[in-house]
């Protein structure tokens, strides 16, 4: 990859969909982890404002203090960054009191992640209504298109998705080459939703690696025979996530009704 190119090629469409929406810039949700650093990175060299905001849900002081590092250096390197930290973890736990828990359900601590994503997402769109601006996702290809690795309407709820014909790989090189943190490029990927320390591979099964892997494989038209081993246990576990997440690719469905029944 032309890493140079590519940056510039981003850089300049994020400036472009901005002026052509008449928007005055962008809010990005800083989490502290390789995607959000560098998606807010491109954002900055738009020169467009671009605001950066923490929202800490019994967030892991790591994840936080990196976050941190990443937003102060950034407003270190561009005057038009600016920063704003919402702690919901109030919030969250308010929500949590007020709706009611069905008793023995299997899907409480996904239901409570989802639902933090998707605080953050009203939290992000309150402050780009109020400043007149974009909300850039953060989600790369292998999430995005691959493994549907996000919440719907959570970190999935965004007005533009600069990295999202990026593989994991492909942020990692964009990201050191724009100079984000080496913390955060060391860092293990986690989505933070569960308040414990499981990483995203933990989660999903497989490292981003594999999952590239995969993901290529399956535009190779390749099918679960080819496979033995390791590689059979990974490239199932792509397509499992890759069909049963197709809800969250997929434009919304529309019940078109029929002319004649009009």
């Amino acid at each position: 990859m032309n890493t140079e190119k590519v940056a510039e090629y981003i850089i300049n469409w994020l400036k472009e969909y901005a002026t052509n929406a008449k928007t005055n810039g962008f809010v990005v949700g800083v989490s502290g982890g390789i995607d959000s650093a560098l998606t807010s990175t491109l954002c900055a060299k738009t020169g467009l404002p671009t605001l950066c905001v923490e929202m800490p849900i019994h967030q892991a002081e790591s994840q936080v203090s990196r976050a941190e590092e990443h937003i102060l250096q950034l407003k270190k390197r561009f005057e038009n960054v600016s920063e704003v930290r919402v702690n919901l973890t109030s919030t969250f736990e308010d929500f949590k009191k007020t709706v009611p828990s069905i008793e023995g359900s299997t899907k409480l601590n996904l239901s409570l992640a989802n639902t933090r994503a998707r605080l953050r997402m009203t939290t992000l769109y309150y402050f780009a209504g109020l400043q007149g601006l974009l909300v850039a996702g953060t989600g790369n290809k292998v999430e995005d298109f691959g493994v549907g690795f996000y919440t719907k309407y959570g970190d999935g709820g965004v007005d533009l998705s600069p990295i999202a014909d990026l593989m994991k790989s492909e942020v990692y090189e964009l990201a050191a080459y724009l100079g984000v943190p080496n913390s955060i490029q060391k860092a293990q990927p986690t989505d933070g939703l569960f308040g414990d320390s499981r990483t995203d591979e933990d989660q999903i099964g497989a490292s981003y690696d594999e999952l590239e892997w995969a993901m290529n494989m399956q535009d190779e038209g390749k099918i679960f025979e080819d496979f033995s081993g390791r590689e059979k246990e990974v490239f199932k576990i792509y397509t499992r996530l890759n069909t049963i997440n197709q809800h969250k690719m997929m434009p919304i469905p529309v019940c078109e009704i029929p002319t004649n029944l009009k």
